[in-house]
């Protein structure tokens, strides 16, 4: 029964493509040529057939709700462990490289001439560098 609702969509479809083959042209016709073809395609693979037993079925529908549940649960021991990872003051390994090569004093160790421009910059740009730099950015 399924079967012959998509196979008449198609159909209907096709019907109404060919009208719009008529008065837009080719390309908007095979357009909905092509989307009038899915339904019957869907029918031929069996997609239809499980779209359907999904829709329907209640045990079906309680084995989606407990993967999803079971998502939520993962994600969620996910964000519970690195938050006891930062609190226990462990540092992951990739961030331990990081904090080793930040300054301690705040600022990098670079030398800048005075006013902050260092040689042969501009000196807007030089006060942009400044202050990315102050914050660790570059």
């Amino acid at each position: 029964m399924i079967d012959l609702i998509s196979y008449a969509v198609t159909a209907l479809g096709l019907f109404i493509s060919w009208g719009v083959y008529r008065r837009r042209g080719a390309a908007s016709g095979m357009r909905g040529a092509a989307l009038s073809l899915v339904p019957a395609a869907a029918a031929m693979t069996g997609v239809t057939k499980f779209i359907t037993d999904l829709a329907f079925s209640p045990v079906k529908w309680a084995g989606v709700i407990l993967a999803g549940v079971a998502v939520m649960l993962y994600l969620t021991s996910g964000v519970m462990l690195s938050r006891r990872a930062g609190a226990d003051g462990e540092v992951p390994e990739g961030k331990r490289a990081k904090q080793a090569k930040a300054p301690k004093g705040g600022r990098p160790k670079r030398a800048v001439e005075k006013g902050g421009a260092s040689a042969g910059m501009d000196p807007d740009l030089a006060d942009i560098e400044e202050i990315l730099r102050n914050r660790g950015i570059k």
